[in-house]
C-alpha cells in the first residue's frame, strides 16, 4: 500500500491527515496537534451562538421562552435535514443542487398519487396509507438517477444536478397543475403535526439522524472512507476503499433525506405547494460553509453543520422578533457565506473554495 493510500484512509473525522511522511516523535505530535485542534473548531460556534442568545432575549424576552425555541427548532429540522444531505455529499467531494427540487417533487408525487381527484389535481390512484413509503421511494429513486449520471457516465455533479433540478420542479408544476395540494392523507401529516414526549416529531427525527450522523462519520469505517474519497479519491482506490459503492450509497442517502425533509414540511403545512422548497439551496449552503464544511472536500463534521443551521435560524429568529423585513434574510444568507469564508482563510490558512 502506498504512502498516499495509508494518509487518505487514515484521514481524521474531521477531515484532517495525520503526517504519514515521518514516523519521528516530534511529526506524530505535530500530528496529534492538529487533530485536536481540528476537534476543536467543532466547538467554534458554540459561543456565537450562545452570544446570539443574550442578543436575542435583549431584543425581545419572548426569545428564550419555550414556545419559541420549539418554534425555531422545529422550523429549522426540515431544512436541517437537507444540510445534513448535503454535508454527506460536500465531504465527498460532490455537490447536490437538486436536494430543493426534491423537497417538493417527492411529497408532490405522494399528494398526486393519493389525494382523491377533485381536490386540487389529486387522482387517488393508491390508498392514503402508501404517501409515505411514496415520498421515501421518490426520493431514493432521484438520488439513485443523480449517482448514475455523475458515478456512471462520470459527468460534472454540479451540472447534473442542477439540471436535475430544474426537471424536478418542471415536473411538480406539471403533476400540480401550478396549484397546490390540499386534503393529504393523515399518514402524511403525522410526523409534521405529532408531538413525541412534549416535543414536535420532526425534531426529534432532526435530532436522532444528526446523532447517528455524527456517529457514522466519526467512529466508523465507512465514515473515514468518507474523508478518504473527499481528501483524495485515488489514494482512497488505492488503499481498497469502493469508492463507487461508497458514492451511490451518499447520493442516494442525499436523496432519501430530502424526501423526508420535504415530508415533514407537507406535514406541517398540511399542503404540498407546487413552489416547495424553492431557493433552499442557498439556506443549505449557508449553514454547511459557517459550519465549517468544506467546498473542497474531505473536511468537516455532522456536529459543525448543525451548529452551522442553528445558529443560521437563532439570527433570523432574532431579526425578525426585532422587526427586521423578511426580504433582508436572503441578503444575510450570503453576507454570512463571505464573512465564513474569509474567517476560513484567517484560521485555516485558505479558504474553502
Amino acid at each position: 500500500m502506498s504512502e498516499s493510500a495509508t494518509a487518505a484512509a487514515a484521514k481524521s473525522p474531521n477531515g484532517e491527515q495525520p503526517d504519514t511522511a515521518s514516523e519521528q516523535p516530534g511529526a506524530r505530535r505535530t500530528g496529534q496537534r492538529r487533530i485536536a485542534f481540528a476537534r476543536l473548531r467543532d466547538l467554534a460556534l458554540i459561543p456565537a451562538i450562545i452570544a446570539m442568545a443574550i442578543v436575542g432575549q435583549i431584543v425581545n424576552p419572548v426569545f428564550l421562552q419555550t414556545d419559541n425555541l420549539i418554534n425555531v427548532l422545529q422550523t429549522m429540522s426540515e431544512i436541517a435535514l437537507l444540510v445534513l444531505a448535503q454535508t454527506l455529499v460536500l465531504i465527498v467531494k460532490k455537490m447536490d443542487l437538486s436536494l430543493e427540487s426534491t423537497v417538493g417533487l417527492a411529497p408532490g408525487v405522494a399528494a398526486w398519487l393519493t389525494v382523491p381527484p377533485g381536490a386540487t389535481h389529486g387522482i387517488g390512484l393508491l390508498p392514503g396509507g402508501w404517501s409515505v413509503p411514496i415520498t421515501l421511494t421518490a426520493g431514493l429513486l432521484i438520488g439513485a438517477v443523480n449517482a448514475l449520471f455523475i458515478i456512471r457516465f462520470g459527468l460534472n455533479g454540479f451540472i447534473v444536478t442542477l439540471g436535475m433540478l430544474i426537471v424536478l420542479r418542471g415536473i411538480l408544476t406539471g403533476i400540480s397543475g401550478g396549484q397546490t395540494f390540499f386534503h393529504l392523507p393523515p399518514s402524511m401529516l403525522y410526523l409534521g403535526t405529532a408531538q413525541w414526549l412534549g416535543m414536535p416529531a420532526s425534531v426529534w427525527i432532526c435530532l436522532i439522524l444528526f446523532a447517528v450522523g455524527i456517529v457514522v462519520l466519526g467512529f466508523t469505517s465507512f465514515g473515514r472512507s468518507l474523508y478518504a474519497i473527499g481528501g483524495n479519491v485515488d489514494a482512497a482506490k488505492a488503499a481498497g476503499i469502493r469508492t463507487d459503492r461508497v458514492l451511490w450509497i451518499v447520493i442516494v442517502t442525499a436523496g432519501v433525506l430530502a424526501a423526508l425533509s420535504g415530508l415533514l414540511l407537507s406535514g406541517r403545512l398540511a399542503s404540498v405547494a407546487s413552489a416547495q422548497g424553492n431557493g433552499y439551496i442557498f439556506t443549505v449552503f449557508a449553514a454547511a460553509v459557517i459550519g465549517g464544511i468544506s467546498l473542497n472536500g474531505g473536511k468537516g463534521t455532522v456536529f459543525g453543520a448543525f451548529t452551522g443551521i442553528l445558529l443560521l435560524f437563532l439570527i433570523q429568529n432574532v431579526l425578525t422578533l426585532g422587526g427586521v423585513p423578511a426580504q433582508w434574510i436572503g441578503a444575510l444568507n450570503g453576507a454570512i457565506i463571505l464573512i465564513a469564508l474569509a474567517l476560513s482563510r484567517i484560521t485555516g490558512g485558505k479558504a474553502q473554495e
